[in-house]
């Protein structure tokens, strides 16, 4: 086995993060340093993307929200250690792989329909 595999595996995350898919609302916990306290931040939003990477290493997702009239974006790799978990809200009923095309578009517009699950 070569070095770059071997190290590569060793970082790789011992539990998941949880089952999520492009389209689906949100919340990342992600631990925050600052100073010599440490604290859990969560960012909710749009799973706009997942991207496979080249190995499981590289393996990350997009997750955009809309915050007092400005889009912001946060890729996270899933594999960090400061992303303790990430918590599904809402699940999406989308048609694409890269949900892109929300950058564009303004207000109600960004909302993403919702897939309801039947339990029998």
């Amino acid at each position: 086995m070569d070095l770059i595999a071997h190290v590569a595996k060793t970082h790789l995350r011992k539990e998941p993060l949880g089952d999520f898919r492009v389209g689906d609302t949100v919340d990342v916990h992600t631990r925050i340093k600052e100073g010599d306290k440490e604290r859990v931040q969560i960012f909710n939003g749009t799973v706009i993307s997942r991207f496979r990477g080249q190995g499981p290493i590289n393996a990350s997702f997009t997750v955009r929200r809309v915050v007092s009239g400005e889009g912001v974006e946060r890729t996270f790799p899933d594999h960090s250690p400061k992303v303790t978990k990430v918590e599904v809200t809402r699940r999406g009923r989308v048609r694409r792989a890269k949900l892109y095309y929300l950058r564009d578009r303004v207000g109600k517009a960004t909302k993403v329909k919702e897939q309801f699950v039947d339990n029998g």
